[in-house]
C-alpha cells in the first residue's frame, strides 16, 4: 500500500521573472506535469517536476488545470492566485459590458464624483471629466480615448485618487513618454491638498514614493523592479500615451507593459491620438487593459471586423470626449507664402533634377524617397543646410548626411556659393513675426524640424532671449519654465519630435510660427495643441503662421496636409472611435504614404518637365 501523498500534488508560483509563472510537480506527479505542459504553448521544462508558462496565458486557460488528476491538492502562490481571481472577474466584466442586455444600473454617476473625491481634491472639473471619471470608476479597468487637451492626466489622477479612498488601492505606476512628467507633476501639486509623493524612477527614486513614473524606452530593463513594487502593496498601473505599445507583445514597449499588467490592482490607459491604422492595435491596447479572459472577450467581439465596427463593439469599455466638446475658442492659421532669391530658387530647382531623375523607377522605396524629402525640406528652408546636413539631435528619420554633390555639376557649382549666400527669407520672416509679436507682449513658439535651423534661429533671435528644447538639451524643464516666466524670454524654440506631446503652454503663448512641416499631420496636430487646449479664456485668440517657400515642396506638404486634417476632423468628433493609433509614428521618414508619394512625384514631374 503506497504512503499516503506529503503536501500538493502541484504547486503554482511565480517564476524568476514576473512574465512568468512555475508550476512544480508534487513527488510522483511528473508525468501528469509533462501531460499538462502541453497544453500551454509558451511551456518550458526546466526540470523533470517543473515548468514555466507565461503568466497571460495561464490566466487566459485556468479551465485547463482542471485536468490535473487531483485538483483539490494544488497550491497556489497568494499573490498569483489573487491575479488568478482577479481575471476570471474580468472576464466576466467584460461579458457583461459587452451585452446589451445586461442592465447598468448602480454605476457611478457624474454627480457623485465629488463625493468619491472627497475634501482632499481642490481641483476643478468639467462636466466631461466628471462623465469620463464617473465611467472609469464603473469599470474595473478602463480606458480614455478622450481628444488631445481634454485634460486626460486630470482625469487619471481623480480615477486614483478616487480609488486610493474607496477601495484601498495605494500606489500608481504611471509609464509614459519623458515629455508627460511635468503633465504630472503639475496636477499633482494643484489638484491635490496632499500631494502624492510622486518621483521618476531610478536607482535613486524615494522608496517610500506613492506615485512612480517611467518612460518607455527604460521600461524594458526595469520589469521585473517595477514588477514586484505593483506586487507588493494594491497598485493601479496608467499607460500615459498608450499607442506607443500598440504593437503589443511584437514590440518592446508592448511586451513590457504586457508583463507588468498582471501585477495591477487596476489598470488604466490614455491616449487621443486618432489615424488610420488596423484593429490589431485596438485588440493590443485592450490586450493590457484587460489580460488573461479578459482580452480572448475582447477578441471574439471584434473578430473579422473593422476598426468602425470593434470600436461599436467597444464603446463600453472606454470613455471618450471628442474635440467638439472642448468649447475652445478658433484657432487663425495663416499659410504666408516667401519668395525665394535667386540663387535660392537656382539651387531648389537644381536639387529637383537631380532627385527626379533618382526617384524615377524607385517609387516603392519609401525610405529612399524620405530621405529626398528631407534634402527638399532642407532647401526649400536655406540651401546651407544641404551643406551641413543634420545633427544628431536631429529627429531619427531626419538625420542625413551633407549632400553629395559630384563636382563640375550645375548644383556644385551653385553650392560653392552658399558661404556668401544671404540670410534664408524663411529665418528673416521668424525674426519679423516674433519682433511684432514681442512689441505687443505676446510670446512666440517656433517650430522647426532641423536642430541646425534652431541654432541659427537663437543667434538670429537672440535680443529676445530664446529659450530653446531639442533632443539634445538637458535643461530642458528650466528652458521651458524661462519661456513661461521671464518677461524678457519672449520666444520658444523647438521641433514637433521633441516637444510635441505632453507640454501645455496655453496659459502663456497664443502664438506659433512654423518654419517647416513634413507629411506628418499626427506631429503637426500634437504640436498644434500645445497652445490650444482646455482652459483657454473663451476671448483667446490663438494664431498659428505656416511658412512656406514658394513652388517648393512646402506647397505640396500643405496640400496633403490639408487633406489629412479635414479626415482627422471628423474623427477627433466622433464620438466613437472609428480609427485609433499612433499619430507620430506615421509610415515612413517624413511621414509619406502612398497618396503624398503621388503628390510628391507629381511634384517632381512638374517642376522639371
Amino acid at each position: 500500500m503506497p504512503p499516503a501523498a506529503v503536501g500538493p500534488s502541484l504547486s503554482i508560483e511565480f517564476g524568476d521573472s514576473v512574465t512568468k509563472a512555475r508550476l512544480r510537480a508534487g513527488s510522483g506527479h511528473e508525468s501528469d506535469l509533462r501531460r499538462l505542459s502541453l497544453r500551454f504553448s509558451s511551456s518550458v521544462q526546466r526540470t523533470p517536476g517543473a515548468v514555466e508558462v507565461e503568466i497571460d496565458e495561464l490566466l487566459t486557460n485556468l479551465a485547463v488545470l482542471a485536468s490535473w488528476p487531483q485538483p483539490h491538492s494544488v497550491a497556489w502562490d497568494p499573490q498569483l492566485a489573487a491575479l488568478a481571481t482577479d481575471s476570471a472577474k474580468d472576464a466576466q466584466a467584460v461579458a457583461e459590458r459587452l451585452d446589451p442586455a445586461v442592465s447598468t444600473a448602480g454605476e457611478v454617476a457624474p454627480e457623485d464624483i465629488g463625493g468619491l473625491l472627497g475634501p482632499g481634491w481642490k481641483a476643478g472639473l468639467t462636466a466631461f471629466q466628471r462623465r469620463d471619471i464617473a465611467k472609469l470608476l464603473s469599470l474595473r479597468h478602463g480606458a480614455n480615448f478622450s481628444v488631445p487637451g481634454a485634460g486626460k492626466t486630470r482625469v487619471g489622477l481623480a480615477v486614483f485618487h478616487a480609488l486610493r479612498r474607496t477601495e484601498g488601492i495605494e500606489r500608481l505606476l504611471i509609464v509614459g513618454p519623458k515629455s508627460c512628467y511635468e503633465s504630472w507633476q503639475y496636477e499633482n501639486e494643484h489638484c491635490l491638498d496632499e500631494p502624492l509623493r510622486m518621483d521618476v524612477f531610478s536607482r535613486h527614486a524615494d522608496p517610500a514614493a506613492d506615485a512612480l513614473i517611467v518612460n518607455y524606452e527604460r521600461l524594458g530593463g526595469a520589469v521585473n523592479e517595477l514588477g514586484h513594487w505593483l506586487a507588493a502593496r494594491p497598485s493601479m498601473l496608467l499607460l500615459d500615451e498608450a499607442h506607443r505599445m500598440k504593437l503589443g507583445a511584437r514590440g518592446t514597449y508592448g511586451s513590457a507593459c504586457l508583463a507588468l499588467g498582471p501585477r495591477a490592482r487596476r489598470r488604466l490607459i490614455l491616449t487621443g491620438t486618432p489615424a488610420p491604422n488596423g484593429v490589431k492595435d485596438l485588440e493590443n491596447l485592450f490586450g493590457f487593459v484587460w489580460p488573461g479572459h479578459g482580452r480572448q472577450k475582447v477578441i471574439q467581439a471584434v473578430a473579422g471586423g473593422d476598426l468602425a465596427k470593434a470600436s461599436r463593439v467597444l464603446r463600453p469599455l472606454f470613455t471618450r470626449t471628442t474635440k467638439g466638446e472642448l468649447g475652445l475658442p478658433p484657432v487663425t492659421t495663416v499659410l504666408r507664402p516667401v519668395p525665394m532669391p535667386p540663387l535660392h530658387q537656382e539651387v531648389y530647382e537644381a536639387l529637383l533634377g537631380r532627385f527626379s531623375a533618382r526617384a524615377a523607377g524607385h517609387e516603392g522605396d519609401f525610405q529612399a524617397l524620405g530621405k529626398i524629402v528631407v534634402y527638399m525640406l532642407m532647401a526649400a528652408t536655406s540651401p546651407a543646410l544641404l551643406s551641413v546636413g543634420a545633427t544628431r539631435y536631429d529627429p531619427l528619420s531626419y538625420r542625413v548626411p551633407p549632400l553629395a554633390v559630384p563636382e563640375k555639376t550645375p548644383l556644385f557649382e551653385l553650392m560653392q556659393d552658399l558661404p556668401s549666400y544671404e540670410m534664408s527669407p524663411k529665418y528673416q520672416e521668424v525674426l519679423a513675426i516674433v519682433a511684432e509679436n514681442a512689441a505687443r507682449g505676446r510670446k512666440t513658439l517656433v517650430w522647426s524640424t532641423f536642430v541646425r535651423s534652431l541654432n541659427t534661429l537663437e543667434r538670429i533671435l537672440g535680443k529676445f532671449s530664446p529659450a530653446m528644447v531639442h533632443g539634445g538639451t538637458e535643461d530642458r524643464e528650466s528652458q521651458i519654465e524661462r519661456f513661461r516666466s521671464d518677461p524678457d524670454c519672449m520666444v520658444l524654440l523647438s521641433n514637433p519630435a521633441t516637444l510635441g506631446e505632453g507640454i501645455s503652454l496655453h496659459h502663456h503663448c497664443h502664438d506659433a510660427v512654423y518654419v517647416d512641416r513634413d507629411f506628418a499631420a499626427g506631429r503637426f496636430l500634437q504640436s498644434l495643441d500645445r497652445i490650444h487646449r482646455l482652459g483657454l479664456a473663451p476671448e483667446t485668440e490663438t494664431r498659428i503662421t505656416v511658412l512656406a517657400s514658394e513652388g517648393t515642396i512646402d506647397e505640396v506638404v500643405d496640400q496633403r496636409l490639408s487633406d489629412k486634417l479635414r479626415f482627422m476632423g471628423s474623427i477627433l468628433d466622433d464620438p466613437a472611435v472609428q480609427q485609433l493609433a499612433d499619430l507620430e509614428e506615421e509610415p515612413t521618414a517624413a511621414g509619406l504614404d502612398q497618396r503624398d508619394l503621388q503628390a510628391l512625384m507629381s511634384h517632381l514631374r512638374v517642376r522639371t518637365a
